[in-house]
């Protein structure tokens, strides 16, 4: 026998829950990728006992359904949710006030022909008075009459024309603001959601979804303080953020992410690659294609592609509970701390916005501060005065904070002046990086005409003996000293035999190839890596290959291309000379060298 107590309690209907997304929900956070944006919404509502059907509508058109998910609070839990779009809303042609203008603007237009034919009846009037139908003793009182006729209907013409003017202005403008689509145009996409609710009360839900059409970039500006060496680099750090979704984000945090979400991106596979005989049959068969390559429909996709999203964001998530609380009282939201950046290295890193943040979906680019670093550089000059006499300003900057610098523009300033731009790459932290500055006018270098001297050797078989000089004068006309100015040149390198070069001063040892394919430079008894020859110069000059102080250099490699530098400290107000000395000898002398 069946008792009451095997029956489940009763339930009211099915409450229906109607929700606009602009009005009753606000923006919690939004993760800011480089190409799209994920954005949560939170709704408090009201839920009866039993099942309840909540529509909500007025999300973006943009958004990517598969992205969804709801999660919530409260002693309810969710059933089912699906995503449809609303047909698009008719733009209508017409207004209650555009009629009403329009009717006005008829009476209007009626009264004012009205007037125009009251004044052209006035005039044939009087011009149809002859002496035979008045007396000349009425024709004051007449002309009397005419005039206050005609001062009445000018000032209502002139009130109707003024009326009228003004009437069409309102009826073009409203014209214009019936034909701008609806704002709701672009957020039509609606969410039906069955919550089942343990007790009626309040319950919390969240709508977690991405959006594409919203990007942010990075940029900087570099700020150089040239008279000072502790930190005298200031560099700002700077996100451009643009958003066309639909939904504006009035006051909301803002968290920028460096990653780029890939869906179910694979490890690509190598296709076989097989070799065979080429037949001349086959040869003459496939019209000279080569057999055993793959051709490019044969190669494996790089990657699969998945509708999965990856969604273990722990720091955004709202934990979906089924718990009895107090009627009307709420889990406290998920807070969010101050300004702050987790820093990952150069794969990933995650930046808070400082504060509370409004973007409009307008498409326009709105520039936000990060943070402010002061940074240690090492700064130098270096100069190619056989192309280009002028000295550039180079910065190796460390980045010795935790923020990750994603790859943008810099707008560099110079003791207060603006110099150049320059791309900044991406940088780890802890990680240096090189940045042009610009060009420094205040480093003076002269490249003098090169001094040829030639003469000729030998017996039998002559030989000409070319000898070049060249000189370089530096003047450093700051009232500080430079530490570090390079001076890149070179001498010319001989493709052929009966052409050799030898460099005389510097006194470097010029790299030759011996049967074993190495440079004679290199000490075997040192490794691969022995240190080359460095030559000092003068006092705070040292001569060197070019390229021998770059991070794994190649030793047999240097002088190949028989470049050379010296590196130079100038004082202030100080001149130094520097010399580069080469001959080139070519047997027979008859030989005509071509590019000396």
């Amino acid at each position: 026998m069946t008792t009451t107590s095997d029956h489940p309690p009763a339930f009211e209907p099915v409450g229906s829950i109607e929700l606009r997304s602009l009005v009753d929900s606000k923006i919690i956070g939004v993760s800011l990728y480089s190409n799209r944006a994920e954005i949560t919404r939170v709704y408090k509502f009201a839920v009866k006992t039993g099942q309840n059907q909540v529509n909500i509508s007025g999300l973006p058109n943009i958004l990517e359904a598969e992205s969804l998910r709801v999660e919530g609070r409260g002693a309810a839990t969710i059933h089912d949710v699906t995503v449809s779009t609303a047909k698009g809303e008719h733009v209508p042609t017409s207004s209650p006030a555009l009629a009403a203008l329009l009717g006005k603007r008829e009476k209007t237009v009626n009264a004012l022909a009205r007037c125009h034919k009251s004044i052209a009846s006035l005039e044939h009037y009087l011009s149809s008075l002859t002496v035979e139908h008045l007396d000349v003793s009425k024709l004051e009182s007449v002309m009397e009459q005419y005039d206050s006729s005609g001062d009445r209907l000018d000032a209502k013409k002139s009130e109707l024309t003024e009326e009228l003017r003004i009437i069409d202005l309102d009826i073009t403008a409203e014209r214009t603001r019936i034909a701008v689509p609806h704002e709701n145009d672009k957020l039509r996409v609606k969410a039906a959601i069955g919550v089942f609710a343990q007790a009626a009360g309040d319950v919390e839900i969240a709508l977690i979804y991405a959006v594409p059409r919203a990007t942010w970039t990075a940029f900087y500006d570099i700020r150089v303080d040239m008279s000072t060496k502790e930190d005298p680099i200031t560099l700002i750090y700077k996100a451009g953020i643009t958003q066309n979704t639909g939904e504006s984000w009035d006051d909301v945090p803002l968290t920028l992410e460096t990653s780029t979400p890939t869906f179910g991106l694979g490890i690509p596979e190598l296709s076989p690659w097989n070799l065979d005989v080429q037949r001349f049959a086959e040869l003459k068969k496939s019209k000279g294609s080569r057999r055993g390559f793959p051709n490019s429909g044969d190669l494996l996709p790089a990657g699969l592609m998945s509708s999965s999203r990856d969604r273990d964001r722990s720091s955004r998530r709202m934990e979906l509970e089924e718990m009895s609380m107090p009627d009307g009282v709420l889990d406290e939201p998920m807070g969010f701390g101050g300004a702050s950046v987790t820093s990952k290295g150069n794969f990933s890193a995650t930046f808070r916005v400082p504060g509370m943040v409004s973007i409009p979906t307008d498409g326009e680019a709105h520039n936000f501060t990060i943070v402010q670093l002061n940074l240690k550089a090492d700064m130098s000059w270096v100069c190619v005065p056989k192309v280009d006499t002028k000295a550039h300003i180079t910065a190796r900057i460390t980045n010795a904070s935790e923020y990750t610098l994603l790859a943008g523009t810099a707008s560099v300033y110079v003791d207060g002046s603006f110099i150049s731009r320059s791309d900044i790459p991406s940088v780890s932290p802890k990680e240096s990086f090189d940045c042009p500055l610009g060009v420094d006018p205040s480093i003076r270098i002269t490249y003098h005409p090169v001094i040829k001297n030639l003469s000729q050797s030998g017996f039998y078989t002559k030989s000409a003996n070319y000898v070049f000089s060249q000189r370089i004068t530096v003047f450093n006309t700051k009232g500080s000293a430079i530490e570090r100015l390079k001076i890149i040149d070179q001498i010319p390198t001989s493709q052929n035999s009966q052409i050799e070069v030898k460099l005389v001063s510097p006194a470097l040892t010029v790299p030759t190839k011996d049967t074993t394919g190495m440079s004679s430079i290199n000490l075997k008894a040192a490794g691969p890596k022995a240190t080359p020859q460095i030559v000092t110069v003068a006092r705070g000059v040292v001569a060197q290959w070019d390229g021998v102080d770059e991070p794994d250099y190649a030793v047999e490699a240097l002088g190949l291309d028989r470049k050379l530098n010296w590196v130079c400290s100038v004082g202030a107000q100080a001149k130094i000379n520097l010399t580069l000395d080469w001959e080139v000898s070519v047997s027979p002398a008859s030989v005509r060298i071509q590019g000396l």
